[in-house]
């Protein structure tokens, strides 16, 4: 959407794409992490720009692959996200927590254990005070953390994730930390490798049900900018923790190129890293996207250029809610092939973004476990949530669910401020 504003775009191709992204460009039968397919395609259609949209093929090593391959060929094509040694911080937990202490960046008290560990690992439980969180060390499509208040859960659901019985490979090495009480956000980032600049705040809801209930989901809303993210909190995650990242990252020589989505914690006012995501996050893009002013291909040349410099960051001053619609099931087992029925047209600064829908014989389908995610700008929270709130009524399929609660809290606090 934000690239189709720019008129310099000649083709776009995604893969491998959705029955909305259809409506913007080509979409492609691609594997994104078969990095040999993805070079193969990028020679045969002259493509200059590369956009990896998730963790997976740039923890896979896409950026090294197609650049080192592209110059071999005597071609020039640009890859706007990090190397794979940089990917590392979002691919392996233990790793970026290991940076963060190399670093002085603040986070979570942590040791790392494996299916070895079992008696080390509750003994340094024991040194917590309950709740205890479980990280799978490995990419596990933002579900791989557990927070139980019970230590003998703790201990049953670590020796799960070690033995691969839980998350697979992902969980072989774990990561268990303190838990930090306060209010979670997150911060985004871009660099071309040299400088860096803050794109925006944002804050999600990762829980299935009202009041941050059930099981971890890949995201059910969310909302930018954060309300309490003023400009001495953000001066804060700027001094403590962007400007040493992106320095460490240099001084380990490994510039960053791309965006960085830092998770964290507001304790009292200070921020923590609760964790690293290499390229931006769901649903938080959907809320942030759409308050972007600067061209998004600008943005992404002058990142892969290494001149971040010569562009301004402009954002919209109004608030975006971002609301997820997802199958009947999700985060569990859920059945595809629902018709979705879509409302004939939008009202200004309202968007629907696809994410697991499909098109057959003319129809629209789910396709997946969330399905399309609403969008809004108003004037506060309340006036974005009203609209994406009646958004979210006018798209049906069946066994449609969404939460009601997305945003709320932000207003309580306002208030009580």
């Amino acid at each position: 959407m934000k690239l189709r504003e720019s008129t310099r775009l000649n083709q776009l191709f995604i893969a491998p794409g959705n029955a909305g992204t259809s409506q913007f460009g080509t979409n492609v039968t691609l594997n994104p992490t078969d990095l040999e397919s993805v070079y193969s395609f990028c020679k045969e259609k002259d493509i200059q720009l590369v956009i990896p949209g998730n963790e997976d093929p740039l923890v896979a090593g896409i950026t090294d692959f197609i650049e080192s391959h592209a110059a071999e060929d005597g071609l020039t094509i640009k890859v706007a996200g990090p190397s794979a040694w940089c990917s590392q911080l979002e691919g392996s937990k233990d790793f970026s927590k290991a940076f963060m202490g190399r670093h002085n960046i603040p986070t979570a008290r942590y040791q790392s254990f494996q299916l070895t560990d079992l008696d080390a690992a509750a003994e340094f439980m024991k040194t917590l005070e309950p709740p205890y969180v479980l990280k799978a060390d490995g990419l596990a499509a933002g579900k791989g953390v557990i927070i139980t208040s019970s230590f003998e859960e703790a201990c049953a659901t670590l020796k799960e994730m070690t033995d691969g019985s839980k998350f697979g490979k992902a969980g072989e090495v774990v990561v268990i930390e303190e838990f930090l009480k306060g209010i979670e956000l997150s911060v985004f980032g871009i660099s071309d490798g040299k400088g860096w600049k803050v794109l925006a705040s944002a804050k999600d809801y990762k829980r299935i049900f009202d009041g941050d209930e059930g099981p971890n989901t890949g995201g059910m809303g969310a909302i930018s900018p954060v309300p309490f993210a003023d400009a001495d909190f953000m001066q804060k995650v700027e001094d403590r923790i962007l400007k040493p990242t992106y320095d460490g990252l240099i001084a380990e020589g490994h510039p960053y190129k791309g965006f960085l989505f830092v998770g964290l914690m507001n304790v009292n006012g200070d921020p923590f890293v609760i964790e690293y995501n290499v390229r931006m996050g769901d649903p938080e893009t959907e809320a942030i996207f759409p308050r972007l002013k600067t061209s998004m291909l600008d943005l992404l040349e002058s990142m892969a250029d290494g001149n971040l410099d010569a562009v301004d960051v402009e954002l919209d001053d109004r608030t975006a809610a971002t609301i997820f619609l997802v199958s009947a099931g999700y985060p569990g087992d859920i059945e595809k092939g629902k018709v979705i029925v879509l409302p004939s047209n939008l009202e200004q600064d309202q968007w629907l973004f696809h994410a697991g829908t499909k098109t057959v014989s003319n129809e629209i389908q789910t396709n997946g476990g969330r399905v399309i995610a609403v969008t809004s700008l108003g004037s506060d929270i309340p006036a974005a949530l009203n609209r994406s709130n009646e958004l979210a009524t006018m798209v049906q399929f069946d066994g449609k669910f969404h939460r009601k609660d997305i945003g709320l809290d932000l207003i309580q606090l306002q208030n009580k401020n």
